[in-house]
């Protein structure tokens, strides 16, 4: 809010000299004898620019994690006393899926002069943070898996910029053993990932990493975009004894395909979060991301009200994961699910939901 507030009290000739590169001391007497210098209209003005925001929320996908991650974020925002429609006014705009519209967005929001932009998973914080390396806008984001992969922080945790946020990193290692609990004598598992996005590329080497402590050999599947999705879900299905979904926002956008493949040769498939676990996944450990987008709301509002600055904050992980299962999908692939896999899970569905 510094720019804002200096505007509040900057009177017009004073501006004006400066963008000029011609403004004198005298100038800014003779300026403020004929204006009334202090006055209480300016000092009004500066209150109200101290106590409402103006911010951009850039979102990548429409998918059910990111519209948690934005619901979330606006419950921390508000948390910590920053209403919509009280004193925050959004800007909400969705790439579909498009890193080129990403960038559009975010340029868009600098252009504007808005007081944050919150970049809602990995493409559009790349973008935002890009767009706003030649301004003062700070940059929150959140569900970015890998960002330090992403360059977005340092190998320490710590900000490259006027940027920091939450990661959505998956627990990995939970999902390998939550699989080879419910599917003892299975030995690969099939991945579906776009290239171009740097949290899925550092989540599937992961994968590979810890595959062998379980036994398991992962084998993946590259797409460049949503139309690739279903020819390569139906030859990767066709290979393996289940698919472990990502966070990978194309992939996630055509999740009933993939879901629609492994229905075909009666495999299961498994999600990275609550969302997917609802519309088909048999299961899931993974993260609430109404509680990581809550937490990066809450970054936001420290940031918001110079509390604290973008570039000193490191970024933060959420730290835990759920284990979810949907007894529908289990019943529908006739998959057995023992009872003290149902009671110990955080949430039991009995429906797939697809809107």
């Amino acid at each position: 809010m510094k720019k804002k507030v200096l505007a509040g009290i900057m009177t017009t000739a004073m501006i004006m000299a400066m963008m000029t590169g011609c403004g004198s001391s005298d100038t800014a007497k003779d300026t403020q004898a004929s204006t009334g210098s202090e006055t209480s209209a300016d000092s009004s003005a500066a209150d109200t620019a101290e106590d409402n925001y103006t911010i951009g929320i850039s979102q990548f996908a429409e998918h059910g994690s990111l519209d948690n991650c934005r619901e979330g974020f606006l419950e921390g925002l508000k948390s910590a006393g920053i209403e919509e429609g009280v004193n925050l006014t959004v800007e909400y705009q969705n790439s579909q899926a498009d890193t080129g519209t990403a960038s559009t967005i975010a340029d868009n929001f600098v252009s504007k002069n808005v007081d944050l932009i919150c970049a809602i998973a990995t493409p559009s914080a790349m973008s935002a943070y890009n767009s706003c390396l030649d301004s003062e806008i700070p940059v929150v984001y959140t569900a970015v898996s890998d960002p330090v992969g992403a360059g977005l922080a340092d190998e320490e945790g710590n900000s490259v910029g006027n940027i920091t946020g939450t990661s959505d990193k998956l627990p990995v290692e939970e999902q390998l053993k939550m699989i080879r609990d419910l599917m003892p004598d299975a030995k690969k598992i099939g991945i579906l990932y776009t290239t171009s996005e740097a949290n899925s590329v550092s989540t599937i080497k992961e994968y590979k990493e810890l595959a062998e402590n379980y036994d398991f050999e992962i084998v993946d599947s590259g797409i460049n975009t949503v139309a690739d999705v279903e020819m390569a879900a139906k030859d990767l299905a066709s290979k393996v004894d289940c698919i472990s979904n990502l966070t990978d926002n194309t992939v996630v956008s055509a999740l009933q395909t993939v879901i629609a493949a492994a229905d075909e040769k009666n495999i299961p498939v498994f999600g990275s979060e609550i969302e997917q676990v609802k519309i088909g996944c048999l299961a899931s450990m993974g993260i609430d991301y109404i509680a990581l987008g809550k937490q990066t709301g809450e970054m936001a509002a420290k940031i918001l009200k110079g509390e604290s600055k973008a570039e000193e904050m490191p970024y933060e992980v959420c730290s835990g994961a759920s284990l979810y299962v949907n007894t529908a999908v289990a019943d529908k692939l006739n998959f057995e699910l023992d009872q003290a896999t149902v009671d110990g899970a955080a949430e039991v569905f009995d429906e797939i939901t697809v809107e």
